[in-house]
Parts: structure tokens; C-alpha cells; sequence
């Protein structure tokens, strides 16, 4: 299965057409449709981009853990 397995996952899970994905990310749709064939794979700005656009982890993207949640460092408080 693809390296990016869950990148397709979370789209298809959102009901995102790579149109709209593409809209609001400046993501071509040309590259979105090369990501999911195999041709290529989505370089790390881009996986930035749609981590943010989805509010989840890079790791989770790229299928490093299975939690979608974005884990963010609490702030020490002085």
C-alpha cells in the first residue's frame, strides 16, 4: 500500500474532491492525481500544506502512527 496511505484516507474520509483540496491548498490538481496513481510522491511543503489544511500530524500522513491528532508541545507557564 502507498507510503501515503492515510493522506487518502483523510480526504476521502472529509468528502474533499482534489479539486477543492487543490482550491484551497494551490496544490495542483496534476500533482494530487500523480500522489495517488504512484507516479510520484508529495514533497514535504506540500505535506505541510495539507497536514495544516486537515489539522493533523505529518505522521500521520505519511503513516507513521495511526492517530490523526496534531500533537502539540503544552507551554510552560512562569
Amino acid at each position: 500500500m502507498s507510503k501515503i496511505q492515510n493522506l487518502f484516507k483523510t480526504i476521502e474520509e472529509r468528502g474533499i474532491s482534489a479539486k477543492k483540496l487543490s482550491d484551497n491548498t494551490g496544490i495542483s490538481t496534476g500533482n494530487i492525481s500523480d500522489w495517488k496513481s504512484g507516479r510520484c510522491l508529495p514533497s514535504i511543503n506540500a505535506l505541510i500544506t495539507i497536514a495544516d489544511y486537515f489539522d493533523v500530524s505529518l505522521d500521520y500522513l505519511v503513516g507513521r502512527t495511526d492517530d490523526p491528532i496534531l500533537h502539540k508541545k503544552s507551554e510552560k507557564q512562569d
